[in-house]
């Protein structure tokens, strides 16, 4: 019984589902000829510059990052499988390390809204009628600091600094970004908190979003609020393209793509570069025509 035959064996003892089974066997098939080609035969010896090197190549071939990061999958249950028969010793596929990492909506070209969408949201959101202020906030948090919305509803009173217009915002792994606030919104945060947060019942607690039913607004909430604006207005409008949005008119106006990293709370610039590489390539596209 060869090492696939044995890794096979290994999946079905341990109750994987057959389709399953299937995906990882062939994946790691498909692993295994990329490396005879390459002269190396003996499977079982996994090496993290075979990873490395099979990682670009997909990448070079043009595979979808979501069939990638399946294939990266089943080589870290490949490589747990030989640890535990105790053919290795090292663990050289990592998900957090080899899984390509895209926002959701950024496979490809990123989606923002154009300049005329931007300027119909606004005046939108400014008819009280329609739009509590609450409401218009969120929009105008979401468009002017790129906040994630697990960001935007975890926002404190005590996170805005109004000596400096900053909001502190908590990112993933609790780290910690300072984003400068235009003086408008800073003007709507100042009035939403002394108007209709006072009126609300959680109006003591520490949170700025606050809701009827919870001392702070959830995501779900700021999900439907959004779709029944996209009901209203005739485009599409999610939490994320918000946030691409942020970033790409930063980038359009000039800002270094380091700064823009920055304010966005990516751990690494080339995150900000892969999100948005495609859409400034169109724009040079459109420079270009203009000629």
């Amino acid at each position: 019984m060869d090492v696939i035959q044995e890794f096979e064996q290994y999946l079905v003892e341990n109750g994987i589902a057959p389709k399953t089974i299937e995906s990882y066997v062939g994946d790691v098939k498909g692993f295994a000829e990329y490396l005879a080609g390459m002269g190396v035969n003996d499977l079982a010896d996994l090496k993290r510059f075979y990873v490395a090197s099979y990682k670009n190549h997909l990448i070079d071939a043009k595979y979808k990052v979501a069939t990638i990061n399946k294939k990266i999958n089943s080589l870290q249950a490949y490589n747990l499988f030989l640890i535990e028969r105790k053919l290795a010793t090292d663990l050289v596929v990592t998900l957090k390390r080899d899984r390509i990492k895209v926002a959701a909506g950024s496979e490809g070209e990123v989606e923002v809204f154009t300049e005329q969408e931007v300027s119909q949201l606004l005046f939108f959101v400014q008819d009280r009628s329609r739009v509590s202020l609450r409401n218009q906030l969120i929009v105008h948090l979401l468009l002017y600091t790129g906040v994630r919305v697990s960001e935007l509803c975890g926002i404190q009173l005590s996170d805005i600094d109004y000596l400096t217009n900053t909001l502190r915002v908590t990112g993933k792994g609790g780290k910690y970004r300072e984003i400068p606030l235009r003086s408008d919104l800073v003007d709507l945060i100042k009035e939403y908190v002394r108007t209709e947060r006072q009126e609300n019942k959680h109006r003591e607690g520490p949170f700025l979003l606050v809701s009827q039913r919870a001392e702070r607004m959830h995501k779900d909430a700021v999900n439907t609020l959004l779709e029944g604006m996209e009901k209203q207005l005739g485009f599409k409008m999610y939490p994320h393209k918000f946030r691409h949005t942020f970033c790409s008119r930063l980038l359009k106006k000039g800002v270094p793509l380091t700064t823009v990293s920055k304010l966005a709370g990516h751990a690494h610039i080339q995150t900000t570069a892969h999100y948005y590489i495609n859409t400034s390539r169109q724009d040079k596209e459109q420079a270009v025509a203009l000629l």
